[in-house]
């Protein structure tokens, strides 16, 4: 697979805690991603974080947070993530995306 050598990087900024069809949501976005063939997906888990309502999220010692931060991230070409946002929109309820101009310097596989 050849990513073009200007691509956009994707965040989807969610909660770990936020889910679709009784699986996290996050599984749901990279499963999605895979299925409509995109260069790749990872997912960060944070330790600590605010989002708009301003509520604390983290991982502190001796609390353990339920909902930490989860970034999904997301590099290909614009086309192909213009594919992916129709599922964002239904099924993100609650969070941050964004998209920004990469420059692409090496994707390969073995």
């Amino acid at each position: 697979m050849k990513i073009p050598e200007q691509g956009i990087l994707l965040r989807i900024f969610i909660g770990e805690s936020d889910a679709f069809k009784n699986r996290p949501l996050y599984e749901a976005i990279v499963q999605q991603a895979r299925s409509l063939n995109l260069a790749g997906a990872t997912v960060f888990k944070g330790i600590m974080g605010f989002g708009a309502d301003s509520r604390m999220h983290s991982a502190k010692f001796l609390r353990l947070s339920e909902d930490l931060p989860i970034l999904v991230e997301i590099v290909d070409a614009q086309e192909k993530i213009d594919l992916l946002i129709p599922f964002l929109d239904e099924n993100v309820k609650e969070g941050l995306i964004t998209m920004e101009k990469v420059k692409v310097i090496k994707y390969r596989h073995s």
